[in-house]
């Protein structure tokens, strides 16, 4: 897919709402050889997918290994609205907790007080963490109205064609 390609899809106005969620699931090969896919917070600067971990996370040494990643992005209703997205991971130790932490866990409803607490708790927690960089390769938004997922479309076309032939 070219860059604008990707672009043209993640600048719709559905994307955008997609993109500024709190959760996205992060899809990748285990260092075993098996696949991995864990729901985590993520921000979005604009151009790329930011998630953080810690420093002992076991998926940082499959990232290394292999740092192909799909991230999928959806709502929880009927139809849902999905944002597929895949990439290639770059990781960057990061002394303290980065923004991006922060910002990704902004959105959950806190007292100021308990805010305090939380990220009191969270930087006497970790020395550092690791910024999950992805930069989309590949992406797709899927509403059930204007986009349907690849193969359904691929069959309305093919109906399409025969009706027409």
């Amino acid at each position: 897919m070219e860059p604008h390609e990707i672009a043209e899809v993640l600048d719709r106005p559905l994307s955008q709402q997609m993109l500024a969620r709190d959760i996205t699931r992060l899809a990748y090969v285990s260092t075993d050889g098996t696949p991995r896919n864990v729901p985590i917070g993520f921000s979005w600067n604009g151009t790329e997918i930011v998630m953080c971990t810690p420093t002992n996370a076991p998926k940082l040494a499959a990232l290394r290994a292999n740092p192909a990643v799909a991230l999928t992005i959806d709502t929880e209703v009927h139809p849902p609205t999905i944002l597929l997205i895949r990439g290639r991971v770059e990781l960057d130790l990061v002394d303290g907790i980065p923004d991006e932490y922060l910002e990704a866990n902004s959105t959950y409803e806190m007292t100021p007080e308990q805010r305090v607490e939380w990220e009191a708790g969270v930087r006497s927690l970790y020395d550092a963490m690791y910024r999950i960089v992805v930069t989309p390769t590949w992406a797709k938004l899927i509403d059930f109205e204007t986009t349907l997922p690849t193969p359904v479309e691929e069959l309305l076309r093919k109906q399409a064609e025969r009706k027409g032939a």
